[in-house]
This record gives C-alpha cells, sequence and structure tokens, in this order.
C-alpha cells in the first residue's frame, strides 16, 4: 500500500487506515487467504493521481497496481482478491475475473519475469 498517498487537496494520508483495515479483514478472512500473505506500505508508487494504490506481487506471478482504493469502499473487493490471487497460478486473471471495483481500477499489470535460456544449436542446411 501507498503510504504517502493523499487526498487531493488535503493532507488526509489514507494508506495507514487503508492497511489497518485491510489486515484486520485479513486476519477475520483466515484459512481463506495463506499465512504468508503479507500486507506492507510502501513511500511511493507513483500513483498520486489515483490514490490510494494498491499493489499485489508474489514471486513468479503477474503483479497488479490498483489506484483509487479508499479505507471505506473497498476492503471486501481488496480482500476478494487477495483470496483469488493466493490461488492463481501464474496470478494472471482478466479484468472480468476480478472483484468489483478492481474490474476498473488497474493502474497495470506486469508479467512475472521469466529468464528464457536459448539453446545455441547451429542449424545445417
Amino acid at each position: 500500500m501507498c503510504t504517502s498517498c493523499r487526498h487531493k487537496g488535503t493532507n488526509c494520508l489514507p494508506g495507514y487506515e487503508l492497511i489497518a483495515r485491510l489486515r484486520a479483514a485479513i486476519s477475520a478472512a483466515g484459512d481463506a487467504i495463506p499465512e504468508t500473505f503479507e500486507i506492507s506500505g510502501v513511500a511511493c508508487m507513483a500513483g498520486c493521481d489515483r490514490p490510494c494504490t494498491v499493489a499485489f506481487h508474489s514471486t513468479r506471478k503477474a503483479t497488479y497496481l490498483f489506484g483509487d482504493m479508499t479505507p471505506e469502499d473497498d476492503i471486501t473487493d481488496l480482500v476478494a482478491f487477495a483470496q483469488q490471487y493466493a490461488h492463481l497460478h501464474d496470478g494472471w486473471c482478466s479484468s472480468l475475473e476480478r472483484p468489483g471495483k478492481l474490474r476498473t481500477s488497474t493502474l497495470a499489470r506486469v508479467p512475472a519475469a521469466i529468464i528464457a535460456l536459448e539453446d545455441t544449436v547451429e542449424r545445417v542446411s
């Protein structure tokens, strides 16, 4: 979660409240979300025009960046996506598969880094 996002024209930092509410909701979800799921704040994710920004990232999975998240309205969708994301093998899903507001608030989807090694085979004609 971005901790430096501000609502335009205010000093409100919704990231801290979003972190607290999401941690409580994830905890309440129990076994529905793996205990390895971690929620942390970062200073900036460059989504300043669409506060508050939230990223989902995991090794060998696509990374998602969502904007316009609010502590008041979006916890249910974030928890539902956390459950979904935990069970996606490569993290990939279409916007239609994402819950609620996350269908339309995606700022970026970055594919997992995959390093491919090519065999250097010479072709004989």
